[in-house]
C-alpha cells in the first residue's frame, strides 16, 4: 500500500493551521518537513519549518516526516528529535565519512526515532547499500533538492528499481520514498519502480481538493 507524505514547503504561512487540518481530513499519512539551511541548498526554510512543526504538534497526531537538507546534520537532528519528529532523514552527501553516517543513524535510533538516508539525483544508489541493515528508509530525490514545483527527472526511475531489487534480494525491510515532481501523471511510474512512500507537495497544496489529489496519487 502506497503512503503519502505531504510536503508543506509551498504552504501559506497565514493559513498553515487550516492547511494542516484540511490535510488531516484528506488522510495524508505524514507531514513532510523540508528543512533547508541555505548552505546545503540555496534556500533557507529553517525558521518556517520550525513554526510549521510546532503548529502540527499543537493540533495533529499525524507523524512528522523530517527531511534535513543541511550541512550540520547533528545540530538539526537534535532539534527535531526534541520537537517530536517521527522519522528523520538526512543526506548522505552532507556527511564527510562512513563513520559520520553511522553516528547519525545510531543517535537517531537511540532516541526512539526512525531514520532515513536521502540521496541526490546524481549520487549513485550503491552509496546507500552498506547502511540498509541499520535504517528504516531511503529517500531518493527525483529532482535537485532546494525548490518545490520541479519536474521529475525520469532517469531517477532506474535508481528506484535498482534499490528495490537490491532490498528484495537481500531481505531487508526498508521503505523506498521518492521526493520531487510527483503528481497523478507520473505516480504510476514511481510506484511500479518500487516506491512505497511518495512525497507530494505543490501538486497537493495547490489543488482545490486535497483529498482528491491524494487519492489521485495513491490510486495509480
Amino acid at each position: 500500500m502506497v503512503e503519502i507524505s505531504t510536503s508543506l514547503l509551498n504552504a501559506n504561512d497565514e493559513n498553515i493551521i487550516k492547511t494542516i487540518y484540511d490535510l488531516e481530513v484528506a488522510k495524508t499519512d505524514y507531514f513532510h518537513i523540508d528543512v533547508m539551511d541555505g548552505k546545503f541548498v540555496k534556500n533557507n526554510t529553517s525558521e518556517r519549518m520550525r513554526r510549521y512543526t510546532e503548529s502540527i504538534k499543537s493540533v495533529s497526531n499525524i507523524p512528522l516526516d523530517v527531511h534535513l537538507m543541511v550541512n550540520n546534520v547533528e545540530e538539526y537532528v537534535k532539534d527535531y528529535i526534541d520537537m517530536g519528529g517521527n522519522c528523520i532523514t538526512f543526506h548522505i552527501e552532507a556527511c564527510k565519512s562512513e563513520m559520520e553516517v553511522l553516528k547519525q543513524i545510531s543517535y537517531i535510533k537511540q532516541n526512539n526515532c526512525k531514520v532515513g538516508i536521502a540521496i541526490n539525483p546524481k549520487t549513485a544508489i550503491e552509496k546507500v547499500y552498506e547502511y540498509l541493515p541499520y535504517i528504516h528508509k531511503v529517500l531518493i530525490m527525483t529532482v535537485e533538492p532546494g525548490n518545490g514545483g520541479q519536474e521529475l527527472l525520469t532517469e531517477t526511475l532506474n535508481k528506484i528499481a535498482e534499490l528495490n531489487k537490491f532490498i528484495y534480494e537481500n531481505g531487508y525491510e526498508v521503505d523506498i520514498q521518492v521526493d520531487g515532481g510527483i503528481n497523478e501523471k507520473n505516480a504510476k511510474q514511481v510506484i511500479e519502480a518500487g516506491t512505497n512512500i511518495i512525497v507530494a507537495g505543490s501538486y497537493i497544496i495547490n489543488s482545490e481538493d486535497f483529498g482528491k489529489a491524494i487519492k489521485n496519487v495513491k490510486n495509480n
